[in-house]
């Protein structure tokens, strides 16, 4: 009676002690696990028929707290054109595949945080029944319990932490290169637009005079007053003519739908530009590439990631060394011997030692050092022909801006003397021609005279407002 009362006891004295550790051990349970990330599904919007008619309020809403080293903020009024930089701001707030890139570079960000966690321990926990034997009467549970740390992630967390801010330093720049080029395409369309506007208007004026002397030529043909052949130049001439209307109006369509897409608006969007004045003539090729090595962010990426690269061969010298592993283990033997102690594992070094990885590292490195040298060949080279042609435009633009001059005062005087009638109308409508082939040219000039000049903005990584300081 006495035992079974004394067994009770100690029974319920071991449910009211366990208690408490099982509460303890709930709560550190818990505790563990609401610190944990739970998955929630994220799935994809379904495509919209069409986009919003305030996009384009939205976007210069963000162009005017833009924050690009190489853009300003810029106020866009929805009631005057468009100019220039307004449109590289747009570009780079509005495309869609930049918009892609800027989450692509938030990955880059995940891995510097990832990089810089400690590593988790390892714990293990066994248990052997005994079924038989000499300490089979003993029913004893053999336990065994470990708890283990790797200090080889330890010993290279430092450099894995170093290439991962390079490799997120190279990723932002790589992002802000993307941006440059895009808001230079967009200023290019802009600039074509503006150009192939005023040789669509030039074109068409040289149609209906085409047209106007090739109806007056077929009725002197038919009179008997000329020759076939003046009625077949008349005709090579107007066809001509609607060929290049024909040719301007689908450059113009196309470099319409072109800027639309890099601002990433509707393509049924219609945007009034405003006409860039005429740059004026670059700084000297050493000047332009010493800007360029400092200012472009594509050169600072590839620092960035041969930096990257230095750490990776840093970390694989470190990996040669021995991995070790360090635990404390515990058990307890189906005789009810328990026992304590450390416990170190290690790779030995002694055929591989990771010289192949070394190897391949360091091979990677003189591979990403030659490529650097090459880009920077490459920068210069295309500086030194972005400058050069645009040498040339100017000079055979001031040589058309001399003759100009006189070709309108002949125009003009011709067609005064059409008014008198002391000239044939097909005579003056020939020197009004000749007038508009030369404006013709001026217009095809000029557009190429500024896209070279944004060429070089791109070459450079700069505004060319900032060449000067």
């Amino acid at each position: 009676m006495r035992l079974g009362q004394g067994s009770a006891k100690s029974e319920s004295l071991f449910q009211w002690r366990s208690k408490p550790r099982l509460s303890r051990l709930i709560v550190t349970l818990a505790l563990l696990t609401s610190s944990c990330a739970t998955y929630r599904p994220v799935p994809l919007d379904a495509p919209s028929a069409s986009l919003s008619g305030s996009t384009l309020a939205l976007l210069t809403r963000d162009a005017a707290t833009i924050d690009r080293p190489f853009l300003r903020p810029v106020a866009i009024d929805l009631s005057r054109p468009f100019t220039p930089d307004a449109i590289a701001v747009l570009a780079v707030a509005g495309n869609p595949d930049l918009v892609a890139l800027r989450s692509r570079a938030d990955v880059a960000d995940a891995q510097v945080f990832a990089a810089g966690l400690l590593p988790d321990p390892t714990f293990s926990l066994g248990a052997d029944k005994i079924l038989s034997g000499p300490d089979a009467a003993l029913n004893i549970l053999g336990l065994t319990g470990g708890l283990g740390v790797n200090l080889s992630q330890l010993r290279t967390r430092a450099v894995a932490r170093a290439k991962a801010r390079a490799e997120a330093r190279r990723v932002r720049l790589d992002l802000a290169w993307a941006e440059w080029q895009t808001a230079g395409k967009a200023r290019v369309q802009a600039v074509r637009i503006v150009a192939l506007e005023r040789l669509a208007r030039l074109a068409k004026e040289s149609r209906d005079s085409a047209e106007t002397i090739l109806s007056r030529t077929l009725r002197a043909a038919g009179r008997g007053d000329i020759l076939p052949d003046q009625l077949q130049g008349a005709r090579v001439a107007a066809f001509d003519a609607a060929d290049r209307l024909r040719v301007a109006d689908r450059d113009l369509a196309t470099a319409r739908v072109e800027l639309v897409r890099l601002l990433g608006l509707p393509p049924d969007v219609m945007l009034r530009l405003a006409a860039p004045p005429i740059p004026s003539a670059p700084p000297a090729t050493p000047v332009l590439y010493e800007i360029a090595w400092r200012n472009r962010t594509d050169l600072q990426a590839l620092r960035a990631g041969y930096a990257a690269q230095e750490a990776t061969v840093r970390k694989a010298v470190l990996d040669q060394f021995p991995n070790l592993d360090l635990s404390i283990n515990g058990a307890r033997d189906t005789a009810g011997n328990v026992t304590l102690g450390p416990s170190v594992s290690l790779t030995l070094p002694i055929w591989n030692r990771n010289r192949g990885v070394i190897r391949v590292e360091q091979a990677t490195r003189a591979a990403l050092k030659a490529e650097y040298g090459a880009r920077l060949f490459q920068v210069r080279a295309e500086i030194a022909a972005a400058v050069e042609t645009a040498r040339v435009l100017r000079l055979q633009r001031e040589a058309i801006l001399r003759d100009l001059p006189a070709l309108e005062r002949f125009a003009a005087a011709n067609r005064a003397a059409a008014r008198r009638g002391d000239l044939a109308e097909n005579t003056a409508v020939t020197a009004e021609q000749a007038l508009r082939d030369k404006q013709l040219l001026l217009a095809q000039i000029e557009r190429d005279l500024a896209e070279q000049m944004i060429a070089l903005e791109l070459l450079t990584g700069t505004p060319r407002e900032s060449w000067a300081a």
